[in-house]
């Protein structure tokens, strides 16, 4: 089973020389055979450029890890989760 969850791309000014704008998508699967165990998969990757991105295979608990650090960095800028 591998499910698209949600994809989108970052909201960050397309002309700034200094940052890549990002695609983002998240998909739940349970077809990795090496990991063993379902898995959560982030796919990160400049717009445009599809296919030359990273491609993380979180464990339930490094995926919670993450969820937590970007509930702290809103909580950081005054923004709730």
């Amino acid at each position: 089973m591998k499910k698209l969850l949600d994809y989108g791309r970052d909201d960050h000014p397309a002309d700034d020389p200094e940052r890549a704008q990002v695609a983002w998508s998240v998909v739940a699967m349970d077809d990795c055979e090496p990991c063993g165990d379902p898995r959560i998969e982030l796919t990160v990757e400049d717009v445009g450029r599809p296919g030359a991105g990273l491609v993380a295979h979180l464990s339930p608990l490094t995926a919670k890890a993450i969820v937590r650090a970007l509930t702290a960095a809103l909580g950081e800028i005054g923004e709730s989760a």
